[in-house]
């Protein structure tokens, strides 16, 4: 077994940011996630309080125990343990360039939770997912198809229901003008795209970098909002996620999704869960803006913001086709929701959009969230994900936790 480390890189001590940046800015949120613990020679539950990082594994062995709770917020707001110390110098020490090996770090704030994401849930990332399906990985292209696309059916999709009558007929429209997709069916048809982003404990936190394949030349961050729900279905808690995309391999074909999504690293969840209370839940989940900052070392900038309020599809409505009679996760899940952000500002070259280059800095924010940053490296110099199911057990197992 190789333990995880923290995945800090050499480069500026603050690339990640403040505590002040990463937690939410509302003093009284509910926080849990994960540290690495190296005086446990494991993962630990943790609560984030004025602060301070709080173990709470004597109580609860996994962050899906916690999550399971009947009222996880309640509980977990009257909770106590041992300091593991002061949340600001756990970041820093998550990202520096040589972690001190010593002391906790930071990990993606779930655990045996199943790794899921929704795709096409906005009007302008349905047009995208048009795009790259007809331009096959050229940019050129691509960048074609959007001027027509856009002008022809854009404003139709922005106030359409996915599954309705209005949206039935816009298929047929579509169909008898040659331009219908499979994205398109995913997008405004009743079914939606639920796909797994990655294995369980796969997932990455903040401060670490994440993976694009070497192989890659088209391919984007996408900021989302990320629920986290029990194993009945019912939501409990929220974060934000970074569901990395090959744009250039899904364009190739729809069924190599598993190598755009899957990859080592590519998926971010963090900092930690805000757990939902009469303070926060679904109405202001439903709210959230949710922004965008990337910055290359050649001096290219890239903002922008994703609104849930521009969502086709209501997240209650994707949980239930996520969990339900047809479809259980015991351990309960997580579900990325889908951004709206459409990766075209061009960064080399005028027509070839955006793609990432090796040591982008991303960041992932909300106020209400926190903001999750990560470093771009190619997903084979990451640092290889090895600890699975069967390591955390037999370490919980040492601990007497289980």
């Amino acid at each position: 077994m190789t333990v995880p480390q923290p995945r800090g890189l050499a480069v500026a001590a603050d690339w990640f940011g403040s505590a002040a940046e990463a937690l939410p800015d509302d003093d009284r949120s509910v926080l849990i996630g994960r540290v690495w613990d190296p005086a446990a020679d494991g993962p630990s539950p943790v609560i984030v309080r004025d602060g301070e990082v709080i173990d709470i594994s004597h109580r609860f062995a996994t962050v899906r125990d916690t999550c399971e709770l009947p009222d996880p917020a309640a509980t977990v707001a009257g909770l106590d343990g041992p300091r593991l110390g002061d949340f600001g110098e756990i970041l820093a020490n998550t990202g520096a360039a040589s972690p001190d090996r010593t002391r906790p770090w930071l990990l993606a704030p779930v655990d045996l939770q199943a790794l899921k994401a929704a795709g096409v849930t906005f009007p302008v990332s349905l047009i995208e997912r048009v795009i790259e399906e007809r331009a096959r990985g050229d940019l050129a292209v691509a960048a074609d198809i959007r001027h027509r696309m856009s002008a022809d059916i854009g404003a139709d999709l922005d106030s359409l229901t996915p599954g309705s009558a209005e949206a039935e007929r816009l298929k047929n429209l579509l169909v008898g003008e040659g331009i219908w997709s499979q994205y398109l069916e995913v997008g405004i048809g009743p079914d939606a795209e639920i796909f797994t982003k990655g294995q369980i404990l796969s997932a990455v936190g903040t401060a670490v970098p994440v993976g694009v394949l070497a192989a890659s030349t088209w391919n984007n961050p996408e900021p989302e909002v990320t629920l986290v729900v029990q194993s009945s279905g019912r939501i409990v808690g929220a974060t934000l996620g970074n569901d990395v995309n090959l744009r250039d391999v899904e364009g190739r074909s729809a069924l190599l999704l598993p190598l755009a999504k899957d990859n080592n690293a590519s998926c971010a969840l963090g900092p930690l869960i805000r757990l939902f209370d009469e303070r926060f839940g679904l109405e202001q989940v439903r709210e959230l803006e949710v922004r965008l900052d990337v910055r290359g070392v050649d001096g290219f900038q890239l903002e922008a913001v994703s609104e849930m309020t521009r969502m086709s599809r209501d997240p209650v409505a994707l949980v239930r086709q996520l969990i339900g009679p047809h479809h259980h996760y015991p351990d309960g899940a997580v579900l990325m929701l889908g951004t709206m952000f459409a990766p075209i500002q061009d960064r080399d070259r005028p027509g070839e959009g955006f793609t990432h280059k090796v040591d982008d800095v991303v960041r992932i924010s909300c106020p209400a969230l926190g903001t999750l940053v990560n470093r771009v490296r190619h997903a084979e110099r990451c640092e290889p994900w090895t600890f699975g199911v069967r390591d955390l057990m037999a370490n919980l197992g040492k601990r007497g936790l289980l």
